[in-house]
Order: structure tokens, then C-alpha cells, then sequence
């Protein structure tokens, strides 16, 4: 039995986040994850039973290098429920978000193979479920202004901002997504 490394099957999913960003989902394969990883060719294939395998640890990873940290979290929960604290809880998502520009591209890439492949749209739906209630759940005890729907919409809304800003970042300044990212909170919020 060929003894597993956990920073290596790290290193193997976070290549495989990169090559996905980079080629796409057609383009991963465990040859192209060896390459962006910098290990002997066959290694991915000691840590993962198959692409599909490999496919859904990437899409676990981004979620958890997209997670805010404890210190994040504290600010959040310490801060005063506002729309200016609601607002600046969306900029800390876009801001993790673009410090992690190809989790999200591979993200995007792992939905659109999720549509060939029900085991992965399984596991994506399960996922992208539970942080939208997780984010409901946050929201209706956190204070801020706003109901269930409010989240749902936001979440909606952001997520395509996001998709702007990461696939052509010249459609938007950074002062007009700064405008929207108000707006939205200010309208939707409010109703």
C-alpha cells in the first residue's frame, strides 16, 4: 500500500483547482495535475480512485480556502447590524473571492461538468445548499436588516458580480462595482 502524504494530496487538489482554472474541466487529467504539482508522473493516481474523485475534493477545496477566518468571523459577529456592515460583509466576499480568482474559475468550471456529471451535481448541490442555509441561518441570528429572501437574492446577485468581475474585469470599475455592491444591499434589503 503506497503511503499517502496529507500535504501532498493537498498539493495534487490545489494543482488540480489550477489546472481547471487553466484548461478547463476536459483539460484535468491526472498527467496535467502531476505537471502543475511539480511530481512524478503517476503520483495523482495513487491519491485519487478516479477523475470523478478528483473533481469533487477540487470543488471541497475551494469551498474551504473561500471560507472567511476566525478573525473575519469575529469582526462579523462584533460588528453593528447595518446595512453598512451588511455591505461590507459583501465586500469580504468578493475581496476572498479575488484573492482566490482561479478557486472560483474552477468553480465555475466544476458546475458546468456537474451538468454531464450527476454524481458531481449531487455533491455540488448538497454543498452550494448547505452554505445557503448556513449563510440563512447566520443571517437570522446575526441581526441584520433583511429576511431569508434577502440572502437568497444577494447570494444571486453577488454571484454574478462575481462571474463579471473574475471573467472580464474591464466591464466594471472598481467605483461601479463599489456603487452596485450598495445598491444591491441598499435595495434588496430594504425591499
Amino acid at each position: 500500500m503506497v503511503r499517502r502524504n496529507d500535504e501532498r494530496r493537498a498539493a495534487l487538489v490545489d494543482a488540480a483547482i489550477e489546472v481547471l482554472a487553466g484548461e478547463g474541466a476536459r483539460g484535468l487529467t491526472f498527467r496535467a495535475v502531476d505537471t502543475q504539482a511539480g511530481v512524478p508522473t503517476g503520483t495523482a493516481s495513487n491519491y485519487f480512485g478516479n477523475r470523478d474523485d478528483l473533481l469533487t475534493q477540487a470543488a471541497a477545496r475551494v469551498y474551504e480556502r473561500l471560507q472567511p477566518s476566525a478573525e473575519e468571523i469575529e469582526r462579523q459577529r462584533t460588528a453593528k447590524p447595518d446595512k453598512e456592515t451588511y455591505a461590507s460583509l459583501m465586500r469580504d466576499v468578493l475581496g476572498r473571492v479575488g484573492g482566490f480568482r482561479t478557486g472560483y474559475l474552477a468553480l465555475l468550471e466544476l458546475r458546468l461538468e456537474a451538468t454531464r456529471r450527476p454524481e458531481l451535481r449531487a455533491v455540488l448541490t448538497d454543498r452550494v445548499r448547505a452554505d445557503l442555509d448556513a449563510n440563512v441561518a447566520y443571517h437570522e441570528t446575526s441581526g441584520l436588516p433583511g429576511d431569508a429572501t434577502a440572502v437568497r437574492l444577494l447570494y444571486l446577485t453577488f454571484n454574478w458580480l462575481i462571474v463579471e468581475q473574475l471573467t472580464l474585469p474591464d466591464v466594471l470599475s472598481e467605483a461601479e462595482r463599489e456603487e452596485l455592491i450598495t445598491a444591491a444591499v441598499e435595495r434588496i434589503v430594504n425591499g
